[in-house]
């Protein structure tokens, strides 16, 4: 027999808190019923009784889950409820605390995507903040669709269309059928894995919510969410949104519009470089222009403050300085020339030789002393006659002085 344990009512209370905290049925639970007994705290906290025709149930519906309520509650009003159940361990009562009221009627599949929706908004997987823009020029686009699509043929179709230049890798999988979700999130993080992406393109054709369904789980959404590079939802229709869609950086309508968001026109940008080059060309053609009127502005500043017009007005005068030098040395040099003639002239008149050539003498005494006249001629000297043609030694016989010539 097991040993008697002893319980304060605390422990209890908190033991059984503790076995709602852990089961998975309690803590996650559907509940359809009309509410009752309807009240509102001054802090903004909603209470309420949830009652079919055999039980009721006690609920709390704090302000920040209230405020996500899109139609006001009242008494009477047929709804299901999602939340959790949990025990007040101050009095024991126990309590459905409720995230999410939905009135009755909807559906299975869009009470959960209702409810995970909230759920991962309140997370911030949703938030504008942590979108990031799309790469302009992707140079790898990363696919996750089915190999079988008829979105992929549509997607490559826009990619070979607009943009020829990238890459594009495909990450297959199965979009809708049991385990599709697991097996989508599985094939986001492959692509990061095995291959380096500049954008990721998750996408499937139209269908209903069922068919859709894989995009609504939440495996999905944090795989995308957990991506490394941004994300473009391109799943079902225009009016078909997921839970991919909320998560992803970009949504687009469907699947063709993804692979035009994620790409430039090629064409349009061929005509943006046409029209880029022509301006450029256009604006070089200016810049040239205007180099040549600056050079030629410098050239003609650059003439005016050139010595070239000094050096050719000195140089000019120079070359009549230098004329004028050389007609004076002409002039002076034929004066002198012909003053050196008349010297010339007059020393040839006054050549001893000359004389003797005209028929003349010279006489002097055999040492050389000239004679000047009869006065120096004594008898019996010697004397020596030059002629032109030569000499004659003679013999002073007797002077004459009669008729005043030497004979």
């Amino acid at each position: 027999m097991p040993a008697l344990q002893l319980l304060t009512v605390t422990g209890l209370n908190s033991y059984l808190a503790g076995l709602f905290e852990y089961d998975p049925i309690l803590t996650d639970v559907w509940v359809e019923g009309e509410i009752t007994n309807l009240s509102q705290s001054s802090k903004g906290h909603a209470y309420f009784t949830i009652k079919d025709g055999g039980a009721q149930m006690q609920c709390a519906l704090f302000r920040r889950d209230l405020a996500r309520v899109r139609a006001p509650l009242a008494n009477g009003q047929a709804v299901i409820v999602h939340g959790r159940v949990s025990l007040w361990q101050d009095t024991g009562k126990l309590q459905l605390y409720v995230d999410m009221v939905q009135p009755e009627g909807m559906g299975r599949l869009e009470l959960e995507f209702q409810a995970l929706k909230a759920r991962l908004e309140e997370e911030g997987l949703f938030d504008p903040a942590r979108k990031r823009s799309l790469p302009r020029f992707p140079a790898v686009i990363g696919i996750v669709t089915s190999p079988q699509a008829a979105a992929l043929q549509d997607i490559l179709n826009v990619l070979n269309r607009r943009y020829p230049l990238a890459e594009v890798v495909l990450s297959p999988t199965p979009v809708q059928g049991d385990g599709a979700g697991l097996k989508v999130a599985a094939a986001i993080e492959c692509l990061h894995r095995s291959t380096r992406v500049d954008v990721v393109i998750v996408a499937r054709g139209g269908g209903s919510m069922e068919e859709l369904w894989a995009f609504n789980e939440e495996q999905v959404a944090r795989a995308i969410y957990r991506s490394p590079v941004p994300v473009i939802s391109g799943v079902g229709h225009e009016v078909d949104y997921t839970i991919a869609d909320y998560v992803a950086d970009v949504r687009a309508p469907t699947p063709s519009a993804a692979a035009e968001l994620v790409t430039p026109n090629i064409a349009e940008l061929r005509h943006s470089l046409l029209g880029a080059e022509a301006f450029l060309a256009g604006r070089l053609r200016e810049q040239v222009e205007s180099c040549r009127a600056d050079v030629r502005h410098a050239a003609s500043h650059l003439s005016r403050l050139s010595p070239a017009h000094d050096l050719e007005r000195h140089r000019e005068r120079l070359g009549k300085l230098h004329e004028g030098a050389m007609t004076r040395l002409t002039h002076a040099l034929q004066l002198r020339r012909s003053r050196t003639y008349g010297q010339y002239h007059r020393l040839e008149a006054l050549d001893p030789n000359g004389v003797l050539r005209r028929g003349y003498a010279a006489v002097s005494r055999v040492d050389g002393t000239a004679l000047h006249g009869l006065d120096d001629l004594h008898e019996g000297e010697e004397l020596i006659t030059r002629f032109a043609e030569g000499t004659v030694q003679s013999l002073v016989l007797g002077v004459d002085r009669s008729d005043g010539h030497g004979a």
